[in-house]
C-alpha cells in the first residue's frame, strides 16, 4: 500500500508537490512545540534569527517531503529538470586521476536524493550510498526500491556498509553518505558547526584517509515554482588533516559554505547538537580567524542563489 501510494504521488506535477509540501509545512511549524523551538534555536545559531526565515525553512521542509516520491519513481523525469553549473568541479577531480575515487558529502540541504541520481548519471558509473535503516520497518521495501535504481547502489550504515564504501572507492567509483548526522557511539568528535561545538561522524575523514580519495561537497538547490534543482559542487582542500577532530572542522565549515547559499533549505529542526550518552564532555569553542567571524549574509544575499 505504501509503495502505491508514493508511486501515485509522484505523477502529481512538481510545482504541485512543493506547493502541497510548503503549505504543510508552514502547518505544522504553526503548533507551539519542541519542533519549532528548535528549528528557530538552530537557525538563530546560524546567523538566522529573523521567525520569517523560520517559516519560510519549515515550508522548505515540506517541499523536500513532498518532492522526494518524485525524485525516487520519476527519477528521469525529475533529472530533466536538474543542472549544475559546478559540475566542472568534478570532471577536473577525476581528470587530476581517472582511477581515483571520490567522496561525496551531502547535508540535509535542499534535495539531498537528487545529488546522487544527478552524479551516477552525468558519469554513467554506479555510485555506492549510505544510509540508516529506517526506524519503522514498515518503510524498509519502499526505500529500498527507491534508493537501489539508475546505478545506485544503497548500504546500511554498518560496518558492512563501510566495507563497501572502501571497496568502491578501491575500484575508483563514487560513494555518498550524509556527514552532519549525529554518530553512533564511538564514531564522532566534537567540532564547530555554525558557531557552537556539534558531535560529528569522523566515518568521512577515515574513509579518505584509508583510500586516498578526493573528498567533494554536493547539495541540490531547489527551485523556485518547481523548476526543479540545482547541484552545487565544492571540493574539500588537500592536503586533509591528519587529526581526526581537524577533518570534522573542516568538513563542518565546508558544509557552512554550502548551506549559506540557500539557508532556508537546510534542514534546521534536526536535532544537530544533541549529546549522545557516550560521548565525551564538550570543549569550548576553539577561536576562529578574524576573517572568519563575519556576519552572516544578509536574507538578499542569501536569495540571490534561490
Amino acid at each position: 500500500m505504501l509503495l502505491a501510494l508514493f508511486r501515485a504521488i509522484a505523477l502529481l506535477p512538481l510545482p504541485l508537490l512543493h506547493a502541497v509540501g510548503r503549505l504543510l509545512g508552514r502547518l505544522v511549524y504553526a503548533f507551539p512545540g519542541r519542533y519549532r523551538q528548535r528549528l528557530q534555536a538552530n537557525a538563530a545559531q546560524a546567523g538566522y534569527p529573523d521567525p520569517a526565515f523560520a517559516r519560510r525553512a519549515a515550508a522548505e521542509t515540506g517541499a523536500m517531503i513532498m518532492e522526494m516520491p518524485k525524485v525516487w519513481f520519476r527519477s528521469a523525469e525529475s533529472l530533466a529538470k536538474t543542472t549544475s553549473d559546478s559540475f566542472h568541479v568534478v570532471e577536473a577531480t577525476l581528470a587530476e586521476n581517472p582511477d581515483r575515487g571520490i567522496l561525496f558529502l551531502t547535508p540535509h540541504l535542499g534535495c539531498f536524493e537528487i545529488t546522487p541520481r544527478y552524479v551516477a548519471a552525468i558519469q554513467q558509473t554506479p555510485m555506492t550510498i549510505m544510509f540508516r535503516p529506517p526506524r519503522t520497518p514498515a518503510f524498509a521495501p519502499l526505500l529500498a526500491e527507491a534508493r537501489n535504481a539508475l546505478g545506485l547502489k544503497a548500504v546500511p550504515a554498518t560496518m558492512q556498509g563501510v566495507r563497501e564504501f572502501v571497496r568502491s572507492l578501491r575500484r575508483g567509483e563514487c560513494v555518498g553518505m550524509l556527514p552532519d548526522q549525529a554518530p553512533g557511539e564511538g564514531e564522532g568528535v566534537w567540532a564547530p558547526f555554525f558557531g557552537r561545538m556539534a558531535y560529528t561522524m569522523t566515518m568521512p575523514g577515515k574513509l579518505a584517509a584509508q583510500t586516498k580519495v578526493a573528498v567533494i561537497v554536493v547539495a541540490g538547490e531547489r527551485l523556485p515554482r518547481g523548476r526543479g534543482w540545482r547541484v552545487h559542487f565544492s571540493r574539500v582542500p588537500e592536503p586533509l588533516p591528519t587529526d581526526s577532530q581537524a577533518q570534522a572542522a573542516l568538513f563542518n565549515a565546508s558544509m557552512e559554505k554550502l548551506i549559506r547559499l540557500a539557508p532556508h533549505q537546510y534542514l534546521w529542526s534536526y536535532n544537530r547538537y544533541k549529546t549522545p550518552h557516550d560521548a565525551p564532555p564538550i570543549p569550548p569553542m576553539p577561536d576562529a580567524p578574524t576573517s572568519d567571524r563575519g556576519a552572516a549574509p544578509t536574507s538578499s544575499e542569501s536569495d540571490a542563489h534561490t
